[in-house]
């Protein structure tokens, strides 16, 4: 059974996302127990809870016991200030990329200094898709030789999850300075979905023509690192420019949704 002793990295969490098969699940645990890793967030597992999930954990069932299953990515990672998410192949749109070693690094300085972390592993089938993608800050890719590119789930959990306990074993991290403390990805996400909406009002954005706007919004945004008050500003600044906009008249056509509220179902 885990203690709070046993969590080296408080405030730093694997989150799971939609995993098919349960052993992968017990097999991660162990991977995280094996490096002091305690915080496991399941997104809509397919199979879960399973007794294959608690024997392939070995002796990190207490983790299966406690992981926290959620149904949607922004409850697993709403509160964090920091998102990884591992991507195991090139995009057309290009991300800030860390390596394994980079990864453990940074995670380890910002949950020093505070800040709640997040290391996001996709489906074993197809990993991240490039929506939750977008929901990070960087990604990272484990490097393999050419002939077999593909990672067991559990064997990426265990790689990412030995960088970090190498750089907390190596020199003291440096927690980053700063006067505020970051946005979490629930505040950075709420931000893009307004100004997605100003600009679809100001038809500056046509949802029904999209190209990559908001994604390179999204990428431009993240790269950023948003701090709460940087947040706050660019909300004040977007209800101002909404409060600009001219109402429509009666016999004009009707501002085009956004992407986001045509996904949603009607009543």
């Amino acid at each position: 059974m885990s203690t709070p002793a046993d969590n080296l990295f408080p405030g730093i969490r694997i989150v799971l996302v939609e995993t098919f098969h349960p052993g992968n699940i017990g097999a991660s645990a162990r991977a995280m127990k094996n490096m002091g890793l305690t915080e496991l967030v399941l997104v809509n597992p397919v199979n879960f809870p399973d007794e294959r999930a608690f024997f392939r954990a070995a002796n990190a069932e207490d983790l299966v016991h406690a992981a926290r299953v959620v149904h949607s990515l922004d409850e697993a990672i709403g509160d964090c200030q920091l998102v990884i998410g591992t991507s195991a192949r090139d995009r057309r749109l290009p991300w800030p990329m860390l390596s394994p070693e980079v990864c453990g690094q940074k995670a380890l300085a910002e949950s020093t200094a505070g800040a709640k972390v997040a290391l996001l592993f996709g489906r074993e089938s197809r990993g991240l898709k490039n929506e939750e993608l977008h929901r990070c800050q960087y990604h990272v890719n484990i490097p393999t030789g050419k002939a077999y590119t593909s990672l067991n789930l559990a064997m990426a959990v265990q790689v990412i999850a030995y960088e970090l306990l190498k750089a907390k074993q190596g020199e003291p991290a440096e927690p980053p300075e700063w006067d505020m403390p970051m946005a979490t990805a629930t505040a950075v996400e709420r931000l893009l979905e307004h100004l997605e909406e100003t600009l679809v009002q100001l038809e500056f954005h046509d949802p029904d023509n999209p190209r990559q706007l908001i994604p390179r919004i999204k990428r431009m945004f993240q790269r950023i690192r948003l701090d709460q008050m940087e947040v706050n500003i660019f909300r004040g600044f977007l209800n101002a420019v909404d409060r600009l906009i001219p109402p429509k008249t009666p016999d004009a056509q009707p501002p085009k949704a956004s992407a986001k509220e045509r996904q949603r179902p009607t009543a």
